[in-house]
């Protein structure tokens, strides 16, 4: 097992290969980490293992089947795998899930019935169980996706700013250093932003920040820790950090909004699962604007805060894929919860 790999064996779930049950195995990965997690088909968990981030558009497709593979075959452990569903941050074009599934093809534990979509669909399965519904990820980057009863989808391309996507973390931090820096050099209005920016990354200045990145001693994509540091100097008042609050719920809020015209259900209640990083920080004035914004747009719409791990939906799809009933799919929901470390209830607001 790799350095990266956390492995959880359930109790009860430390047997032999040999005649051990037939397992499902669900797979949530993103840009900065990767569940995987066995269950036998009456819902309980063999194990789950947690490893680096498996996204193909931030690591590459070979690295992401390389993490993938080990994390399947981890948790597996030689028990027969009877189905796979893989759900990865990246795989946002049909293109990219045809390349993904040649990639595995010649993989021991895939077949025609392994399914291979965003993780995004893993979100809103943990989140609701709702035909109607949508989901939003805010975490290093944003991307949502809203089903209809019907089968008919609403999905984005998500490929950064050449398909009109801004926010998650990495949005906030570019944005946070861009401010700063016309704050330091007088061509934009004051900030308190610099000062927490250079605190965040321990360096001597925002100028040799700025050459750090500049020359690659840091890599671009650490701007995606600063969205807390953002978080802080708005609730502080900085002017500058709480339009970019405002603006993130915006983005998010923009999403909503498509998803919901576009499949026809402003007027529905539907459920809106929030989940991703961002989110989860729990930023009163990000939510209270979220909230509001879709109070006012469609009334019948419900927020639900989800606060555990995207694996629990990618459990439940990969049981519901091989066939498992309503016992099977409420026992997983709490023991996937439970060897995660995290709450299985999403906490509920109203819209």
């Amino acid at each position: 097992m790799s350095a990266g790999i956390r492995a959880t064996d359930a109790a009860g779930g430390r047997r032999s290969a040999a005649g051990a049950e037939p397992v499902v195995v669900g797979v949530d990965g993103g840009g900065s980490k990767t569940d995987a997690v066995a269950l036998t088909l009456d819902g309980r968990v063999v194990a789950h293992r947690r490893g680096p981030g498996s996204s193909p558009q931030l690591e590459g497709l070979a690295a992401s089947v390389a993490v993938v593979d080990e994390l399947v075959n981890a948790v597996s452990a030689g028990r027969p795998v009877v189905q796979v569903d893989l759900y990865l941050s990246g795989l946002d074009l049909p293109v990219e899930i045809a390349r993904y599934r040649e990639a595995i093809d010649w993989l021991p534990w895939a077949s025609p019935s392994t399914v291979i979509d965003n993780d995004l669909f893993a979100l809103l399965r943990a989140g609701t169980d709702a035909p109607d519904a949508l989901a939003v990820v805010c975490g290093t980057g944003v991307n949502a996706i809203g089903v209809r009863a019907d089968g008919a989808s609403a999905r984005f391309p998500s490929l950064g700013a050449i398909s009109g996507d801004w926010g998650g973390g990495y949005g906030l931090g570019e944005q946070a250093l861009w401010f700063a820096a016309r704050a330091a050099d007088g061509r934009g209005e004051p900030t308190t932003l610099s000062d927490g920016i250079v605190e965040c990354f321990g360096a001597g200045s925002l100028a040799d920040l700025i050459e750090d990145l500049h020359f690659g001693r840091r890599a671009p994509a650490e701007l995606s820790q600063l969205a807390p540091v953002v978080f802080e100097a708005a609730r502080r008042g900085d002017a500058v950090a709480g339009a970019l609050v405002d603006r993130q719920a915006d983005e998010i809020l923009a999403f909503v909004r498509a998803c919901l015209t576009r499949l026809d259900l402003l007027d529905r209640t539907v459920p809106v699962v929030l989940g991703g990083g961002v989110v989860r920080s729990g930023d009163p004035r990000l939510l209270g604007r979220i909230a509001a914004g879709l109070a006012a747009m469609a009334p019948g719409a419900v927020l639900e805060f989800f606060a555990s791990a995207p694996i629990v939906g990618a459990a439940l799809l990969a049981l519901e894929s091989g066939g498992a009933g309503a016992v099977a799919l409420a026992r997983a929901r709490g023991e996937v919860a439970a060897a995660v470390g995290e709450s299985a209830v999403p906490a509920a607001t109203g819209g």
